[in-house]
């Protein structure tokens, strides 16, 4: 059954008036091959459609424009055949004379079989659909993929135990950069979720951390604290979320600029910074998770109040449906030798540590202790892909030229890595299930728009270190306190001045001095960062330790981790003081692991890219996450964000025939 539509729009922008012309040719019953032709007509009222028909138009002294829209199954392009610019006493013709132009055009375009005599192709040409599949010149969407705390080795340690729709379509169909590493400390989660779409490292994005201290408040801010904005969907009145300290363009305010907004950009996670951060300062929506109430919230810097599919899905889709359901293992046992017994004494969580586990929170309803331990499951990550193809069909990504942007963070893998450690049977099994999940996603874009037209890229935000426990069996390695470090600081300075308060805040491995102590005791700046300096790095475990002194005179050793630091030091955010410990050695209380060196097992994440315009292959010259937003623009052929540093992988980028 062939079906064919003809479509004619003409739009009279001094009134904004929309009027359509349909006419239709069906294929009826095969037994008679009689063929009947029927046309409508129809007025409404375009005011709903004023900034995307200014934004298509560029101008509004193009009057009328007509579109055909060529149809044949479900694949449709849309084709302008023609302007025609009238004289301002033609603008005034009657309600009847536009009619009866629209019908006769109509009827002409009909009778001539649709194709009109336009010439050259890129003048209005109508194409097979065929020619117009070839002719794609960019992407419907691209998606963004962060599997937060999620090390390079997981893909080789698991591969075998990956189904074919997940990790393998990355790895044996599309470029795998496997010598991708973060250039920058501290590898935190706000960190890697920033540079991932600005293409640069903390020191030009401005996101330090996921928190640190503002001298100008006298207190501790995060890296998305807002107060001027609200929450929505969550607790009445509480504080919201924004973009506000992250500095520069994404790759999806370039796309927005380049569209005349007409893409759509849309970020989701359960963390507010992994969704907030990677869609920059204007996308369409980012939305994240509230324990305390178990919905998917946002906040008044992006909309009035959440759009009504958010909150549909808020009452229709809720996480009380994994109420009381069991994550058991996977795959059988034997599957699990490969990482370490299930009931290691050093795994810290509240839910115990030993499988299967009941995720109930320990409720006999819902409730915040419910929905705490459903962010450390892997039912939470399930929940996001349900809540993205949601997001794909009422924002309606991908259904036009106009290339959209979605990005998704896997939260729950960060939260599941920090109890149990990297090479415990709870990683692997999230790890399995992040790949299922992702086969979920990928089969559901490849149905609704085709894999052909979507570019998928995914990455982690950092990795994590090895358990010390672990390593110390080995002879390195250990746990860090930072208070006793602290404390010699303070010591060591009022033995050279006098007593005093000389710390503000220690955060992020960075130390803050009162400067107005610094004054009143008449010391040197420099002076007072040299002795801290010194005590430091006889303190058990330190590496380096770098002096804001030092970095804002680029006066810093020549080393890998000197670099790093400074990839990862903002002058008017960053500490006096920044210490780096020795590998396999972190300030970390109250969690089995953590993550924030320049270390490789930090530092060393996947570069994964898929679908449309990229070629298969495995790559293994240095790279960096930076480089992800500088190869989407160049693919997308829009302007890199603004303090784009990074390279473009043009090795992934298919060899045209």
């Amino acid at each position: 059954m062939v079906f064919w539509t003809c479509k004619i729009r003409v739009i009279l922008t001094g009134n904004y008036a929309f009027w359509s012309d349909q006419s239709e040719e069906k294929k009826s019953d095969e037994e008679t091959g009689e063929k009947s032709m029927e046309f409508r007509l129809q007025a409404e009222d375009c005011l709903a459609e004023q900034f995307r028909l200014k934004a298509e138009l560029q101008t509004c002294f193009v009057i009328p424009l007509l579109i055909l829209e060529f149809s044949t199954a479900n694949n449709y392009f849309w084709q302008r055949i023609k302007s025609i610019n009238y004289q301002s006493k033609e603008q005034s013709m009657s309600a009847r004379l536009q009619r009866r132009l629209v019908q006769s055009m109509c009827l002409i375009l009909v009778i001539t079989g649709f194709t009109p005599a336009m010439g050259q192709q890129g003048q209005g040409q109508v194409k097979s659909p065929a020619t117009a599949k070839a002719a794609a010149v960019k992407p419907r969407l691209v998606v963004g993929i962060v599997i937060d705390q999620f090390r390079f080795d997981y893909l080789e340690r698991f591969e075998d135990q990956f189904g074919p729709g997940g990790f393998k379509r990355f790895l044996n169909s599309g470029s795998v950069f496997a010598n991708a590493n973060y250039l920058h400390t501290p590898t935190y989660t706000a960190c890697g979720h920033a540079t991932f779409m600005s293409g640069t490292t903390p020191s030009m994005n401005g996101i330090i951390g996921n928190e640190w201290f503002d001298r100008e408040s006298g207190k501790r801010i995060t890296s998305v604290s807002d107060s001027t904005v609200k929450l929505l969907g969550g607790r009445e009145g509480a504080t919201g979320m924004s973009p506000g300290r992250l500095i520069g363009s994404t790759l999806g305010d370039e796309i927005k600029r380049a569209s005349m907004g007409r893409s759509k950009v849309v970020g989701v996670s359960l963390k507010d910074r992994a969704a907030i951060l990677p869609v920059g300062k204007r996308p369409d929506g980012a939305y994240w998770f509230d324990a305390n109430t178990g919905n998917l919230v946002s906040s008044t810097y992006y909309f009035k109040d959440l759009p009504d599919w958010v909150k549909s899905f808020n009452r229709e889709m809720r996480p009380d449906r994994f109420f009381g359901k069991k994550w058991e293992k996977l795959l059988p046992e034997a599957a699990y030798n490969r990482s370490t017994a299930d009931d290691m004494a050093f795994e810290k969580s509240s839910v115990g540590n030993k499988f299967p586990y009941t995720i109930n929170g320990g409720e006999e309803k819902p409730g915040s202790r419910f929905y705490n331990q459903f962010e450390l499951s892997p039912f939470a990550n399930d929940y996001l892909v349900d809540f993205a193809k949601t997001a794909i069909v009422n924002e309606k990504l991908g259904t036009d030229d106009d290339t959209d942007l979605l990005t998704i963070s896997f939260s729950s893998n960060d939260l599941i890595g920090h109890y149990y450690g990297p090479y415990s049977q709870e990683v692997q099994d999230v790890t399995l299930r992040t790949d299922r999940a992702i086969a979920e996603l990928l089969s559901y874009l490849d149905k609704k728009i085709g894999l052909d037209k979507v570019v998928v890229v995914l990455t982690a935000d950092h990795g994590v270190a090895p358990v010390p426990e672990q390593v110390r069996e080995l002879g390195y390695g250990g746990r860090l306190e930072i208070k006793p470090v602290t404390d010699a600081i303070e010591s060591a300075l009022d033995k050279r001045f006098e007593d005093d308060k000389w710390i503000l805040s220690a955060v992020n491995g960075n130390i803050y001095f009162d400067e107005s102590v610094i004054e009143r005791r008449k010391a040197s700046m420099h002076e007072v960062e040299q002795i801290a300096c010194q005590v430091i790095m006889k303190q058990p475990g330190m590496a380096e330790c770098l002096t804001r002194t030092q970095l804002m005179g680029n006066n810093i050793p020549d080393n890998m981790i000197a670099r790093s630091v400074a990839n990862g030091f903002h002058s008017s955010r960053n500490g006096n003081i920044i210490l780096v410990p020795l590998p396999y050695y972190f300030f970390g209380e109250g969690v089995t692991t953590t993550h924030g060196s320049p270390y490789s097992y930090d530092t060393h994440v996947p570069v994964l890219f898929y679908g449309w315009g990229i070629g298969a292959g495995t790559f293994y010259d240095a790279c960096s996450p930076a480089d992800i937003a500088p190869t989407l623009s160049a693919l997308l052929k829009v302007e890199p964000p603004s303090n784009s540093t990074g390279r473009v992988l043009s090795e992934a980028f298919r060899k045209k025939k």
